[in-house]
């Protein structure tokens, strides 16, 4: 016990001295100011270096098909567009030409939320009459991706400020025990839908105390809401998008009291005059030399140890990812054979949508289990439980 005691101690120390345990919240932009966006090709000659590592996302640029990797997905999401075509995240330089480029229809304003800060600063003007803005009218205008403006607003100097508002209103009263520098990336990657009535972006919680799959899937169903729906099963389906945020804050997060998104992403680089500064190209950690080094004190070789975690996740996420595929044409099958009657075909909906959100949530979140493992590997407990209880109906 003792043993252990000291080396709590030890831990607890190593990240007060690392200035890791207490982070301050992010400031909030204001709204309707009438203030024009600076556009970040205008910090270059302010911050040079971080301009220039901002410049070096460009280097991300692969792109992979999801579909054509994860045959299942034509199936898992038919009714979609994601069933015919899903890129690969890739670097923040490419989010208007990612958007452009997916062969997905886009009707209104609101797709553009996360990819470029002209669109960011005209909500901010405009308020939630800009998500409802015909798509295609605003198009030449977006020209701006991801840049100073999301997360800095206008004064870089001041530190994080929060330009997406629908995250301030999600977080809540626990705004202020937010970390800014995950905040800042909360602002997109999170789970959110396009409300049914203003087409505003929304994040199905308001709390932090809410922010995990259960109470998300409960606050749909409050709402009655369905992303789309399956044309051969009738499984009124929910798409989950990116929670990396609600991942890494969820039950039992072991990291996220203790380091920020900016901590294990966006490395201290020592400039040639000698001053410190971030690096605002986007890396994993495992790119990082001087990231492995504040991870050495618990993790000897981070490499194997995130590459465990990732390739046991990828294996169990695509194993429950079959049965999610063999559940939806089985049913499929039911409903075309005519042999059961609507309340047992609906029973069987139910399970399937609720197994389908469960095991979207982790197969949508980037880090493949490096976030969380935990909270992924009860989230494709509980999805398998629901998609055998939903085969076990159908007799198979």
């Amino acid at each position: 016990m003792k043993k252990l005691a000291a080396a709590a101690f030890v831990a607890v120390l190593f990240l007060c001295v690392m200035g890791l345990a207490q982070a301050a919240p992010a400031q909030v932009a204001e709204t309707g100011t009438g203030v024009t966006m600076i556009p970040a090709d205008q910090w270059e000659s302010t911050y040079p270096d971080v301009y220039a590592s901002y410049m070096a996302n460009a280097g991300n640029s692969e792109v992979m098909d999801h579909v054509t990797e994860y045959p299942m997905l034509a199936t898992v999401y038919e009714g979609n567009a994601f069933s015919t075509y899903y890129g690969s995240a890739r670097g923040h330089y490419y989010c208007i030409q990612d958007l452009t480029a997916t062969g997905r229809p886009h009707k209104l304003a609101n797709c553009f939320t996360c990819k470029t800060a002209d669109f960011t600063h005209m909500t901010l003007e405009m308020g939630d009459s800009a998500y409802a803005l015909p798509f295609d009218d605003l198009a030449a205008d977006m020209k701006q991706d991801v840049g100073c403006f999301t997360c800095h607003a206008n004064d870089p100097a001041q530190g994080v400020t929060l330009t997406h508002l629908y995250l301030v209103n999600a977080m809540g009263e626990d705004a202020d025990k937010v970390a800014a520098a995950t905040a800042a990336c909360g602002q997109c990657h999170v789970e959110y839908y396009f409300d049914p009535d203003s087409k505003a972006t929304t994040l199905p919680y308001t709390g932090m105390g809410v922010a995990n799959p259960e109470d998300m899937y409960a606050y749909y169903q409050a709402m009655d809401f369905a992303d789309y729906t399956n044309p051969r099963t009738g499984v009124r389906q929910l798409k989950a998008q990116h929670p990396e945020f609600e991942t890494y804050m969820g039950k039992n997060s072991i990291h996220s009291s203790m380091f920020t998104c900016a901590d294990c992403h966006m490395e201290k680089v020592k400039a040639e005059d000698g001053t410190t500064y971030r690096s605002h190209t986007l890396i994993s950690p495992l790119q990082s030399e001087s990231i492995q080094a504040s991870c050495a004190a618990c993790h000897a070789d981070l490499t194997a140890f995130v590459h465990g975690i990732q390739e046991k996740m990828e294996e169990r996420t695509i194993a429950v990812g079959t049965k999610l595929e063999d559940l939806t044409n089985k049913l499929a099958d039911a409903v075309a054979s005519g042999k059961y009657t609507e309340e047992q075909l609906d029973a069987v909906r139910e399970l399937n949508r609720k197994g389908q959100w469960f095991w979207d949530f982790v197969f949508v979140e980037n880090s493949e289990g490096a976030h969380n493992s935990r909270l992924d590997n009860s989230c494709l407990d509980e999805a398998e439980s629901l998609i055998d209880e939903a085969l076990g109906l159908l007799g198979t």
